[in-house]
């Protein structure tokens, strides 16, 4: 009589076994109403449970088990926790799974002692250890696999899914397990090496997308750098051409000395110098930005040196939605591409236009250029068959994207257009 009372009292643990694990793994914020929730609909299972006990048999009410206990413990996951219903069948599918290995504890201990009584002291002491365990190392890790994509999901489902068929259909709904049935025996191996093989394939290629991922992220991140660095230096050719206007006394007391002895020549010589070098170090003022100038400044000398007239309507304010160097990188890839593209065309076709400006509080880029050749379009960015390139136009997208924004690249009858558009700051 005894063992029977201590296993009932063993199905009640496992019942509530189960369901503390589905809602952990399922995932639930463990505040005063949710585990007064949880707790209720425990007592209702319960009752459902010992109500079939008593009217139908264990027999019979093990295999109701998944329309009287599974089902609705889905349906609560669904409805009160707002999950989907596919982390909501796994994480009750995945529960069912860990019931397991109290039950294997038990059976280990029903063995040595060779007792029905022990085994079941064994299987309820075994639950509290086992929830222990799987709450404090495995819900956490399951739940956020779960939720990183349903490809994720299903997969980690799988293996669940076909023990709860295989438990149910082999050894509750029929024996074929206990008769040694050959198919039946066989069944879970051949399934573990299946997703096994899966996981592995699986898991190589989300290995190389993260290795693809990391590495375009090094490269943004370099291009960032490299933006910052030609920034700075910009600004400190910026710096000398203030300090060469400034010291404008220096030459002009060297010019009157050359103009007393008479040097005409070498008068003309100093000032074709002086202006040179003055040219090279003094930005173009395009704008009232003064980041804005310094780029376009550069690119435009870099054009003129290449042969490729660079047409440029900038009218922006000094200040924009976003920093200096997310500014220098858009700008500076923008346009390098665009020269470089211009530079390999006849001298008809060597022309770049660029234009700016702010409209109803947006910022509004173009850039066009013409160019030689087919450009390959994939996922709205123009393909680079040259290693190693192709990264500034991600690191475009990828600024315009963090600020909300557009960068839209479009090849049609031999002009490229880049579009970038950037809302305000909020």
């Amino acid at each position: 009589m005894l063992t029977t009372y201590i296993g009932l009292i063993r199905f009640g643990f496992s019942l509530l076994f189960g369901v503390a694990l589905s809602v952990c793994f399922a995932g639930i914020e463990h505040t005063r109403k949710n585990n007064l929730v949880v707790g209720y609909s425990c007592v209702i299972l319960l009752f459902v449970q010992s109500s079939c006990w008593w009217f139908f048999g264990i027999d019979l009410t093990s295999k109701l088990y998944p329309l009287i206990i599974h089902l609705p413990m889905i349906l609560f996951l669904i409805i009160y926790l707002k999950r989907t219903w596919l982390i909501s069948t796994v994480s009750v599918l995945s529960a069912y799974l860990c019931c397991q290995v109290p039950r294997w504890i038990g059976s280990i201990g029903g063995a040595v002692f060779s007792s029905r009584l022990s085994e079941h002291i064994c299987y309820i002491a075994a639950v509290f250890l086992a929830y222990y365990l799987f709450k404090k190392y495995v819900a956490d890790t399951l739940r956020q696999l779960m939720e990183k994509s349903t490809k994720s999901c299903v997969l980690l489902g799988a293996v669940p899914l076909f023990y709860y068929l295989f438990d149910y259909i082999t050894t509750i709904y029929t024996d074929l397990l206990y008769r040694g049935v050959n198919g039946a025996v066989q069944f879970m191996p051949s399934v573990f090496s299946i997703v096994y093989f899966v996981f592995i394939i699986l898991y190589y290629v989300e290995m190389q997308k993260q290795i693809r991922a990391h590495r375009e992220r090094d490269m943004l991140a370099a291009q960032l750098y490299s933006a910052h660095s030609e920034l700075v230096s910009l600004r400190q050719m910026q710096n000398i051409a203030a300090t060469y206007r400034h010291d404008m006394r220096h030459h002009f007391a060297i010019l009157q000395g050359m103009a007393f002895e008479g040097s005409i020549e070498r008068i003309k010589t100093y000032l074709n110098i002086a202006q040179s070098d003055i040219d090279s170090i003094t930005p173009i003022r395009f704008c009232e930005n003064e980041t804005v100038n310094l780029i376009l400044s550069t690119f435009f000398t870099k054009a003129k040196h290449s042969g490729i007239t660079m047409i440029v309507n900038a009218k922006l304010p000094r200040s924009l939605p976003l920093s200096d160097t997310e500014l220098c990188s858009l700008l500076s890839n923008g346009l390098e591409n665009a020269i470089f593209a211009a530079a390999r065309l006849d001298s008809e076709r060597r022309v770049v236009s660029v234009k700016a400006t702010i409209h109803k509080a947006n910022l509004l880029i173009l850039i066009e250029n013409h160019y030689a050749g087919v450009i390959v379009m994939k996922g709205g960015l123009p393909q680079s068959s040259l290693e190693g390139h192709g990264y500034g136009t991600r690191s475009i997208a990828a600024i315009a994207d963090a600020h909300g924004g557009q960068a839209i690249f479009s090849a049609e009858d031999g002009v490229f257009t880049l579009k970038i558009m950037l809302p305000p700051r909020k």
